[in-house]
């Protein structure tokens, strides 16, 4: 089967094909836009998906090297998002549907960070504990099975990708700040400053951020221009250092209360150097395995829309062109 998978959740305009779960095609379309602003600007974002997913498209099935006719359903992204983004790529797939008398499959933009996993990993198997780290999501997610997912932990504030964003703002260093924290932090000592550890000993498996990204502030607050630039290095990998220390914790955490030793890692922060290199170090304690999205899988992409569709026409998941956005979709619970 061919599925053409179709993501405009938030600045990413992609589209993907996969067939029989191989990815033929993944043509990403980055805002560029946005930085100028210093983070996402949602009317821009609606506006830029429009103007440019036709020609994507176009582009994802010339690289498939399939057309139209070859396809044998569509799968899109319905939520969580940006409520105008989210409007685009629903509405187009929908066209896209209705036109050539193809099926089409909502998609959660979570599960398919949980599936997409699957992709070049094929010796990964149920039951695995994914943390999903990206801009807007924060989460320990319990998967069980293809359909079967349980919350066990959240982010109470900001998502670590939009502290990384909020603090690279401060520092004047970029959008997507991800990056460029973790480029700054290769030189910098993590130990130089002692930022808060949010929710490390709650008891529970949730997040906090906001405490973190207010001590940066106020540690920079006093120094001036100079004396800032300086200590950029340094404060990336402080500040970076710690939200990978409670990330790490975290999960680790997951792994002795649920006994699941296998963890996948998913979301755009998934490519950060420190994450991986820690994720790799627990990853030698556990019995089990930690597992990695490719890179061009780990920020929003059509293709792990598409396989993610491609999943669900496999487990008869009903098609139906009658849904529509939901920008603050969850993931199911068993």
């Amino acid at each position: 089967m061919i599925v053409l998978g179709i993501e405009t959740s938030c600045d990413e305009t992609s589209v993907g094909v996969v067939a029989d779960g191989v990815v033929r095609s993944n043509i990403i379309a980055s805002q560029q836009v946005h930085g100028e602003y210093g983070g996402v600007v949602p009317e821009v974002a609606s506006r830029e998906h429009e103007r440019i997913l036709a020609h994507v498209t176009e582009s994802a099935l010339q690289t498939a090297e399939v057309s139209l006719s070859d396809i044998d359903g569509i799968a899109v992204t319905a939520g969580p998002g940006l409520m105008g983004s989210l409007l685009v790529g629903v509405s187009f797939g929908k066209g896209l549907a209705f036109r050539n008398g193809l099926p089409i499959i909502s998609v959660n933009h979570i599960e398919a960070h949980l599936l997409a996993n699957f992709i070049d990993n094929p010796g990964l198997t149920y039951p695995f504990l994914c943390l999903l780290v990206s801009g807007g999501h924060t989460q320990i997610i319990r998967v069980d099975a293809f359909g079967g997912y349980r919350m066990l932990g959240t982010t109470i504030d900001d998502a670590a990708g939009e502290a990384f964003d909020k603090v690279a703002r401060l520092l004047d260093l970029g959008y997507p700040g991800g990056p460029y924290v973790d480029k700054y932090a290769r030189d910098g000592d993590p130990g130089a400053y002692d930022f808060p550890r949010g929710l490390i000993d709650s008891g529970d498996l949730n997040f906090s951020f906001s405490g973190l990204k207010t001590a940066v502030f106020y540690t920079i607050a006093p120094m001036d221009e100079e004396t800032r630039r300086r200590q950029i290095p340094d404060l990336c990998a402080s500040f970076q250092a710690a939200v990978i220390d409670s990330l790490v914790t975290k999960i680790q955490q997951a792994v002795d209360r649920t006994g699941i030793t296998n963890v996948t890692i998913a979301g755009g922060v998934a490519a950060n150097s420190r994450l991986r290199q820690q994720m790799n170090e627990l990853s030698e304690q556990l019995e089990g395995q930690v597992f990695y999205p490719a890179f061009e899988y780990c920020t929003d992409n059509g293709a792990m829309i598409a396989y993610a569709g491609w999943m669900a026409f496999r487990h008869d998941r009903p098609a139906n062109i009658h849904f529509t956005a939901e920008p603050r979709l969850s993931i199911s619970s068993t």
